[in-house]
């Protein structure tokens, strides 16, 4: 079968990017380096084409309390006001992870749910599962969505060279959205992003992709923005200890074991999965996902390499990749409760033995200043 493209698929081509097949698309891994492009992420900025990235779009007098009953958090409680974004994760009734994503407040009616790419058609067969006795209604408009994700400390001078919005963290704060031109195309701007830099993602009609791409990179230049992939986006966001469904979640892990206890609501009306979640908070969990420091760039570990402590497996690699802005390789694993203690020495065995130390929070910017800039 033919692959799909993106609307930036001859940009890519233009640029000489090494493309593989990210769910049946042509997606962009490198243009220039892997490492020039997450170091210009961490010191100007990155633009980022993620493939299918785009949103479910749920409208209807129900949608609030749709989401709120299959959302881990209190949609309804917490989205009380137009241009609020939030993290949160959809669970089975077993308390594992459907998917791990953002919904956006449009209105009061009308909300999106930028679910993970390779989720999106399960996020929506699942929204609309559950919304069968509810006057809510689920339409993917991915394919008619472009998508930039620009991130990076320089992305607030850049986009504000293309919008009259105000982009200070004042009028967006971390995790708002709101509606705007920019380069003269309406869309939406989202104070989101997966680097942990300051960063934005824009959503717009796919009609004007490749005149926002020149204009983007056009005004761009003036800033040290560089086009950059998959291979770059892989790197920070291990660095800042985010997940990614399909490695470090999928439906047998639960939130609370993946860390992200801070992003369930167990105390108000039952959701999906509530019940499981909560004997899982009151019975403690079996595992953990932390972090693996090494000691310089030289390792590079595979998802489910071993993780050894005293001798005895006690874990699992999910994730791993080299750290270039913090100077070393990072990883993420599942590891016993006993033996997920900051600093605690560890061995990874894979296609060698290496060294490595746990650690319990982002190996970059660990109070998450940047992002909040």
């Amino acid at each position: 079968m033919p692959r799909k493209q993106t609307p930036y698929f001859h940009k890519f081509i233009e640029l000489g990017a090494e493309l593989a097949d990210r769910i049946g698309f042509d997606a962009a891994v490198v243009f220039t380096s892997t490492e020039e492009e997450h170091l210009a992420t961490r010191n100007a900025v990155g633009i980022y084409d993620v493939y299918s990235q785009g949103p479910l779009d749920v409208k209807g007098p129900d949608a609030a309390r749709l989401l709120s009953r299959v959302a881990a958090r209190d949609v309804e409680g917490r989205m009380t006001e137009d241009g609020r974004v939030l993290y949160t994760s959809l669970c089975n009734e077993s308390g594992g992870m459907i998917d791990d994503l953002t919904v956006y407040r449009l209105g009061a009616e009308h909300f999106w749910v930028i679910a993970t790419p390779a989720r999106a058609a399960v996020v929506q067969a699942w929204l609309e599962r559950h919304s069968a006795d509810m006057a809510a209604y689920i339409t993917n408009v991915i394919p008619g969505t472009a998508y930039l994700s620009i991130q990076g400390p320089r992305s607030r001078e850049l986009l504000s060279a293309l919008t009259d919005a105000d982009l200070s963290t004042e009028a967006l704060p971390y995790f708002r959205c709101t509606q705007a031109e920019v380069a003269e195309v309406p869309m939406v701007i989202s104070r989101t992003g997966y680097s942990g830099e300051l960063g934005y993602e824009l959503y717009y009609p796919r009609d004007y992709a490749e005149a926002v791409w020149d204009a983007v990179i056009g005004a761009g230049r003036a800033f040290g923005a560089v086009p950059a992939g998959l291979g770059a986006l892989r790197g920070v966001r291990i660095e800042k200890r985010y997940p990614l469904y399909g490695l470090d979640l999928d439906e047998t892990t639960s939130p609370l074991e993946a860390g992200l206890g801070w992003a369930v609501d167990l105390d108000r009306d039952d959701f999906v999965g509530a019940d499981a979640l909560r004997r899982q908070r009151d019975e403690g969990i079996t595992r953990t996902l932390v972090g693996l420091a090494f000691q310089d760039l030289a390792p590079l570990p595979k998802p489910g390499d071993t993780v050894v402590v005293g001798g005895e497996q006690a874990g699992t690699v999910t994730s791993a990749d080299r750290g270039y802005a913090v100077g070393r390789s990072v990883a993420l694993a599942y590891l016993r409760p006993d033996a997920a203690s900051a600093g605690a020495a560890v061995e990874v065995r894979g296609e060698a033995t290496w060294p490595a130390s746990v650690t319990l929070e982002p190996f970059y910017d660990p109070k998450g200043e940047r992002l909040r800039a």
